[in-house]
């Protein structure tokens, strides 16, 4: 499978009715509900990651956008797996400031970025989002050309916030995963705050769990003084999944506030 309609075709033929109802009910794909008209083969993510293990060494760049446009949910999966294999191997301590390196991972952001819409559910851009982004945050890059990298970094992301679309508003969210790992809180608190007011509960969550990670992996100071600040704005679900690692006394104390 060395091009992307063999990757297509062999998926096509490990379809499961039985599980593609259970996903589409599981991804919200009725009408008005998030997923709406998202359609599925019916594989389990163990299945569509061997196919990526089989393929992503090799596999073209220029064939992964063909994945990422198709009609099935897993073969976008694939498709965006794909692109965070070649990524992870390009982001290797003995890579990360290699020239030729880093011009392949912008290459690859640029594809993800430019298709960032048929990321078009939450375990896509969960999968994804933290392991391309949120790494591409950490390390050198070429695309910042004359400006400060973390001024365009900021500009990246600002784009994806602030854009009309849930799936790039919560890439701009969730891909703060990587670098709250890294112990620097600054990316989950801005964005954080750009989407406390977010309309959709798929955001809240997002949000939520974002500020957990960070409180978890950065400073539960910083996220107290979060929430002291934005407690009685906070939808309650974001307010839940936030301080989940807390005492039960203090998960309470909260609540009541």
């Amino acid at each position: 499978m060395n091009v992307a309609g063999d990757i297509i075709e062999y998926m096509e033929t490990l379809q499961d009715e039985d599980q593609r109802r259970v996903l589409m009910r599981f991804f919200k794909t009725g009408p008005g509900e998030y997923g709406e008209g998202d359609e599925f083969l019916g594989l389990k993510v163990p299945q569509t990651r061997e196919v990526v293990s089989f393929v992503s060494k090799d596999f073209p760049l220029t064939e992964i956008p063909e994945l990422l446009m198709s009609r099935w949910h897993e073969v976008r999966l694939c498709g965006l797996l794909i692109l965070v294999s070649k990524f992870e191997r390009l982001s290797k301590k003995r890579l990360v400031n290699d020239t030729e390196a880093i011009r392949k991972r912008d290459e690859i952001l640029s594809v993800y970025l430019r298709h960032a819409g048929q990321a078009n559910n939450w375990d896509l851009v969960d999968l994804s989002a933290p392991k391309i982004l949120g790494q591409w945050l950490l390390l050198p890059t070429a695309m910042a050309k004359d400006v400060d990298e973390k001024r365009y970094k900021l500009q990246v992301l600002d784009e994806l916030a602030l854009s009309d679309n849930l799936w790039r508003q919560r890439m701009s969210m969730v891909c703060t995963w990587k670098t709250s790992q890294q112990g620097d809180a600054s990316w989950c608190l801005r964005y954080a705050e750009i989407h406390l007011h977010h309309p959709h509960d798929l955001m809240h969550k997002a949000v939520g769990w974002m500020l957990r990670e960070m409180g978890k992996r950065v400073s539960m100071d910083l996220l107290r003084e979060f929430l002291r600040l934005h407690i009685h704005e906070m939808p309650r679900t974001m307010l839940r999944y936030a301080i989940e690692l807390m005492s039960d006394d203090e998960r309470n104390e909260w609540m009541k506030k």
